[in-house]
């Protein structure tokens, strides 16, 4: 494995070097608190969210491809982890924590055997669409449920808009300091950005709510704090769980959905940046690096991680254009993990909730949703009845319903393609027409074009058109051929309407042709040929060879009529 392919440490000048140092300190300093916000999301110790920025980090910058590609913690599903594994154990508790770990475990198994059977093009079938309307869905749930703790109040439920809001209901009392530091440090976040975006707002927040807890022992005036949090390593181990087919057949849906944004999210990521900067994508060997990632989120007992866009964000804003970065930051976490873990005991639990309903609150993408409905007003209610159901319901039933609605977006956009006929004027000129007019490009021929791949969705619309440019026209129809420029693949189902088609039209003494076909789509329908028994399709490379060769039969069949 060459490891110097992916941060070019060996043709990385000093002042390379140096910038990447910086970006991944500023990536340490901005993700720290964010990283621990994530963990109180999860239902996992606060400690747990570091655990996600060192063995993961490592494992990704040296096995995946991307060199911008930042793995760690993530809001989606941290999400996902807290509501699926709500009521299977109390949240923070060890068995909590080895399902957690679990969960990471089951991810990476699913990474392995996408990248295996070659399955990375699955990130696709996540429409923009539906994964704008589900990370909204995900922003907003992840906000409100933070405005409980945020005011004081605890024990707040947070796994849906539902339950968030009848927490809301039982709220009798609220805590005065509470709120003040929850206001101040959103304060000092928002006032930061607008100042400059370098500035480690969540960073700075942190610190002076922890000096301020530590000064004035905010903890006996009733404010939360985290409490002790263990110094040191964490342990390697696999997770300690009875694994067996019942506990196995409860994680793996919430196993499949996570898998499902990890593979999309951190895709269109690494392609996002990727195309910045003209680099190509191997898809497969970042399906290796984020396999090897939630493996080491399994065995140092943390939850799993993904690609992050924020993260990937945060070092490319502050300069960083490799894994170097990505690797500084973990030793930065390292020596936090060593000898400094003992002064984030005073921070206050409300500090943590504003970062959370920060991260929420930018999560709400109304200017993605504002452009969709502009664009596209059918796939903006896509997108709102994804973001709605997350709201409503939960994360899980919203990527569930996310991956069902991406697969009918898809399927809407090539079940009802829009073909044509082509014809060609005495000048030479090729032009476009639609199939109603059932225009012959010479008489007693017609070309017609479709324009997709034939699947058991628009097969029907094929067999139609067929069957309406075949009608009785004067003079009649002989031959007819499909252009198969757009067509790339024909499934079971399109290959049997074909047969029937070239039975039909041979009843009607109508010769069905093909030109401009694929390799691929040849050997198809060489397969499919099987009307009449021994008789195969006749293909053209291009649609001159298909009038020359109509032409030459004419001229043929005439010479035979009139010797």
């Amino acid at each position: 494995m060459n490891i110097a392919k992916n941060f070019t440490i060996t043709r990385l000048p000093k002042a390379g070097l140096h910038r990447e140092l910086i970006a991944g300190i500023t990536l340490a300093a901005l993700a720290i608190p964010e990283v621990m916000a994530y963990a109180k999301i999860a239902g996992t110790p606060v400690i747990t969210g570091l655990y996600t920025m060192l063995i993961p980090v490592i494992l990704f910058a040296l096995v995946g491809s991307s060199k911008h590609l930042v793995v760690g913690a993530d809001s989606a599903t941290a999400a996902m982890l807290s509501v699926g594994l709500a009521g299977m154990a109390a949240a923070g508790s060890s068995e909590y924590i080895a399902l957690a770990g679990a969960l990471a475990f089951l991810s990476a198994l699913l990474l392995l055997l996408a990248r295996l059977f070659r399955l990375g093009f699955l990130a696709n079938f996540l429409s923009r669409t539906v994964l704008i309307g589900f990370l909204t869905g995900v922003g907003a749930q992840v906000a409100m449920a933070q405005i409980a703790p945020m005011l004081g109040i605890h024990n707040a439920k947070h796994d849906s808009m539902l339950n968030i809001v009848a927490s809301w209901l039982q709220i009798k009392q609220y805590h005065p300091t509470t709120i003040a530091i929850s206001f101040g440090v959103l304060a000092i976040i928002v006032g930061c950005r607008r100042i400059s975006k370098a500035i480690p707002g969540p960073l700075l927040a942190v610190t002076a709510a922890i000096l301020l807890s530590w000064a004035f022992s905010l903890s006996q005036h009733g404010v939360s704090i985290l409490g002790e949090i263990p110094r040191g390593l964490p342990r390697i181990a696999l997770p300690h769980i009875n694994w067996n087919w019942e506990l196995i057949s409860k994680l793996l849906p919430i196993t499949c959905g996570l898998f499902v944004v990890i593979l999309a999210q951190s895709a269109a990521t690494s392609r996002a940046y990727a195309n910045r900067y003209n680099e190509e994508v191997n898809t497969g060997k970042d399906l290796l690096g984020l396999a090897a990632a939630n493996i080491g989120a399994a065995l140092s007992g943390t939850f799993v991680v993904n690609g992050s866009p924020t993260k990937t964000q945060m070092v490319d804003g502050a300069g960083g254009r490799n894994q170097l970065a990505q690797l500084c930051s973990a030793f930065v976490v390292f020596l936090v993990l060593l000898f400094f873990t003992r002064p984030l005991a005073y921070m206050p639990e409300a500090v943590l909730a504003a970062i959370v309903f920060m991260i929420g609150v930018e999560l709400v993408d109304i200017k993605g949703m504002k452009q969709i409905y502009i664009e596209r007003p059918w796939e903006f209610w896509v997108a709102l009845a994804t973001a709605l159901t997350v709201i409503l319901w939960g994360v899980q039933q919203g990527i569930l319903l996310a991956t069902i609605l991406s697969l009918i977006v898809h399927t809407r956009h090539g079940y009802k393609p829009i073909n044509k006929v082509l014809i060609k004027d005495a000048k030479g000129s090729w032009h476009i027409l639609p199939v109603c007019e059932r225009k012959a490009v010479a008489p007693g021929l017609v070309l017609y074009r479709f324009n997709h791949s034939m699947y058991y969705a628009n097969c029907n619309q094929l067999a139609m058109e067929i069957r309406l440019l075949a009608k009785e026209v004067e003079p009649p129809l002989k031959w007819l051929s499909i252009d198969c420029t757009a067509v790339d693949d024909i499934d079971f189902s399109a290959a049997a309407t074909l047969r029937t088609l070239q039975n039909e039209l041979k009843k009607k003494q109508i010769h069905l042709v093909f030109a401009m076909v694929t390799d691929t789509v040849h050997r198809e329908l060489e397969r499919s040929s099987l009307v009449p028994i021994g008789e195969k399709f006749e293909f053209f490379s291009t649609n001159d060879e298909v009038i020359a060769a109509y032409q030459a039969k004419m001229q043929s069949e005439a010479a035979e009529q009139n010797p």
